[in-house]
């Protein structure tokens, strides 16, 4: 049945996620997405290309961004044109991208990422560090150290530690580890900025458009001291980075990238100069998408999580200690973007999923009969008690080398009991930035949450809710980082005047809010001062609380659970 929708403009999103690219076209009227489609990508195990050698190396094939751009843009336009009568390739007005990140590419001076090359394609430093790539942990300490005594405060604005997730510890590691790899590489480029330079044919090193995300967040650019770090600093870790320096001004996704170049729009069915909007992260997008503004925190959730906030520029702001950034314009024009977050949620779901879930769990989805049955269980009554450290910690502790931990098993211990231990687990940590931010005068109002894990887990949503004790509202949009991409580029192709206008009229939240259960938020209050110990003696905080009568507390909570 075709969809009758007033005559009206469209924009398209394209959002790259871990394991899939996502691409909707939506009207710009009122955000409905009219065609859309997910290309998951094909190489390795889910896209990503690891090593049994070092459970640290993630990598991906370059390759398989290019074809999940054309493959999945191309389908979602076909869709489109399929099921709204008023929809019309020329009535598109711009694209918009987001991506995982840090994700960096090198490339050679004409922009062909090296994975490409012949020489270079069996080689993983080659290929598109992922952003979950940890092999750089060392580079990143060194980076923290170097900067805490330094001059300049590059640290200030990102949390006071640099991570092995970010730009330049994965280069210098790269520089040290596989020198091949970094001789030929003429530049490195971001993910977020890559896709946009490689449809606006504008790939070579000294042309890419490169976005303010990125480069705040993650390589610690700042107009304050000029942009990037010094020459003088870099060369101290190494005179080889000093190549790598951005040789374009980064900018906020609201502005425009380029034009859709011909090449490109035949293979995806789109008119020859639709206007590309600047690149930025997956999250900081899906925050636009969820309607972000002053007080909202939003969460997107998937394999990792994300936590945006915004702040007015207007009105000074605290560093904060352990964020992933404060940087001027990375999410909302004239508004400071605020990035937190947890290195590993959904991926520690399907880890126990995946390696012990008993069989008799595993009849259809191990996910569904796990969640059915940890749903049975009243908060605390497992007597179980987690650190959601899977993937080390990126908020606030900023410490790759961290691993998780379950205390209080017994030898009549359940899977599902495992299973929603876990999931309180990333809500523990979840409350930990909470509290971080507002101890540092940023109040959280409200909590919008998106991405898979919103959308499809309502025993999630729920635990969420009754530890943070907070109502967990989620985004109206299934693909809302994807969204956010299309409403930047709404404004970049000049549909709309400003972005919060293009908000109105494009988002919003479900009907369904999680509101916390008083009972259970109650119970969860001692398991989170039990989790906030744990927490603080093996995160070398120096706080050094004992751990003698944890796993008796959890017993006599479990015994008053039942």
């Amino acid at each position: 049945m075709t969809k009758q929708l007033p005559d009206s403009l469209f924009a398209i999103g394209v959002d790259y996620g871990t394991n899939s690219v996502r691409a909707i076209v939506v009207s710009l009227r009122d955000g409905q997405t009219v065609g859309e489609n997910v290309y998951n990508y094909p190489t390795g195990e889910a896209g990503i290309i690891v090593s049994a050698q070092d459970p640290n190396l993630a990598r991906q094939n370059p390759a398989d961004y290019i074809n999940g751009f054309l493959t999945s843009v191309k389908k979602a336009v076909a869709m489109a044109k399929k099921t709204c009568a008023e929809f019309a390739p020329e009535k598109v007005v711009g694209i918009g991208v987001d991506t995982t990140g840090s994700t960096p590419i090198p490339v050679d001076e004409d922009g062909t990422p090296l994975a490409l090359k012949p020489e270079f394609k069996d080689n993983p430093a080659a290929h598109a560090w992922l952003w979950k790539d940890h092999t750089s942990t060392a580079e990143a300490q060194e980076i923290t150290q170097k900067a805490s005594k330094y001059k300049v405060k590059y640290l200030a604005k990102c949390g006071g530690t640099y991570s092995a997730e970010w730009y330049w510890a994965k280069i210098l590691h790269c520089v040290r580890t596989e020198p091949k790899v970094a001789q030929a590489a003429a530049s490195w480029v971001e993910l977020e900025d890559f896709i946009p330079g490689y449809i606006t044919g504008q790939v070579k090193p000294n042309e890419v458009p490169r976005g303010i995300c990125a480069a705040g967040h993650k390589a610690m650019y700042n107009e304050q001291w000029g942009g990037l770090p010094s020459d003088e600093f870099l060369a101290s870790l190494s005179p080889k980075l000093l190549k790598f320096k951005y040789a374009t001004k980064p900018v906020p996704a609201t502005h425009k990238a380029g034009d859709l170049i011909p090449e490109i729009a035949k293979k995806v069915g789109l008119p020859a100069g639709i206007a590309v909007a600047v690149g930025a992260f997956d999250c900081h997008l899906g925050a636009v998408g969820s309607g972000v503004k002053p007080g909202t925190l939003v969460k997107t959730i998937g394999t990792s999580t994300c936590d945006i906030m915004v702040s007015p520029m207007t009105t000074p702001i605290a560093d904060i200690p352990g964020l992933c950034g404060i940087v001027p314009e990375s999410v909302l024009p004239e508004m400071y973007g605020l990035e937190a977050g947890q290195s590993a949620v959904g991926d520690i779901f399907n880890w126990f999923v995946k390696n012990l879930t008993p069989a008799e769990y595993s009849k259809g989805s191990a996910h569904v009969n796990l969640t059915a049955e940890a749903a049975k269980l009243a908060p605390g009554a497992t007597g179980l008690l987690a650190l959601d450290w899977n993937n080390g910690n990126r908020t606030i502790l900023v410490d790759q080398e961290l691993s998780g931990l379950l205390v209080g098993q017994t030898i009549r211990t359940t899977a599902p009991e495992v299973y929603r231990a876990l999931v309180e687990a990333t809500a523990f940590g979840a409350l930990t930035i909470i509290n971080r931010l507002e101890e540092y005068g940023v109040k959280v109002k409200e909590v919008v949450n998106c991405g898979g894990i919103a959308e499809k887990s309502p025993f999630v949503m729920q635990i969420y809710a009754d530890v943070c004790n907070r109502p967990m509202k989620i985004s109206r949009s299934s693909q809302t980082c994807a969204l956010g991409a299309a409403i930047v580029a709404s404004v970049a192709g000049g549909a709309y005047k400003t972005v919060s206008a293009a908000q109105k009229k494009m988002t919003g939240v479900k009907d369904v809010v999680y509101k916390p259960n008083r009972a259970a938020v109650a119970v969860y209050a001692k398991l989170y001062k039990l989790y906030r110990s744990l927490h603080d003696a093996f995160g070398k905080t120096g706080k050094n609380p004992p751990l003698d009568s944890v796993m008796k507390e959890l017993i006599a909570i479990r015994k008053a659970a039942r």
